[in-house]
């Protein structure tokens, strides 16, 4: 589990394709402390296992399907991602619970300011619009937002200035695809 409170920027060190797997290296160093081989940290709001830690940099295998599915099969040599490393009994929840288990992808229609903020249009396949609530949580890339406004299959969220400067949020625009994971809750009583 995750809260969706990213911890740190990495960058794509290295990518290698073997036997149906993807190699991911990724530069890190707050996800490096306590951190371990096997352990949970979620990509771009992607759960992964730890296979391999390096100097500054941990490793990832990363399955075909997870590839195709999510914009980790997407990523390129020196890409920013957003790292978070599992919850522990007795941390604080800053924002939502998150599995790590990306249910589509979304894509980003518009990015513009709006009162102080940066907002996002995303396009949600049709099929899950039913677990975007106004007000409700959502994790884009693995960072937990609220939801401002939902019309059709687009969901409008606001961007605090701290969060686009410490997220890959800033560096994404229209065309660009975002890992969606809603609310656990909302999963469990869909409007």
């Amino acid at each position: 589990m995750f809260t969706g409170i990213v911890e740190e920027l990495g960058a794509v060190k290295k990518i290698a394709h073997k036997a149906g797997l993807t190699l991911l290296e990724i530069s890190a160093q707050e996800a490096l402390i306590d951190t371990k081989i096997g352990d949970s940290i979620a990509v771009n709001g992607v759960c992964l296992s730890v296979v391999a830690i390096g100097n500054n940099s941990v490793s990832f295998e990363v399955m075909a399907t997870t590839s195709s599915n999510t914009n980790l099969g997407l990523l390129r040599i020196g890409q920013a991602v957003n790292l978070e490393r599992s919850l522990k009994l007795g941390d604080r929840v800053s924002g939502h619970f998150v599995s790590g288990h990306i249910d589509c992808l979304g894509l980003v229609r518009r990015k513009g300011l709006r009162n102080g903020s940066i907002e996002f249009e995303i396009s949600v396949p049709l099929v899950f619009v039913r677990y975007c609530l106004p007000k409700g949580s959502i994790s884009l890339d693995g960072i937990s937002l609220t939801i401002a406004n939902v019309s059709a299959n687009m969901i409008k969220v606001c961007i605090i200035p701290h969060t686009l400067k410490n997220t890959t949020l800033n560096l994404k625009g229209p065309s660009d695809k975002l890992n969606i994971e809603f609310d656990i809750l909302a999963k469990k009583n869909p409007s």
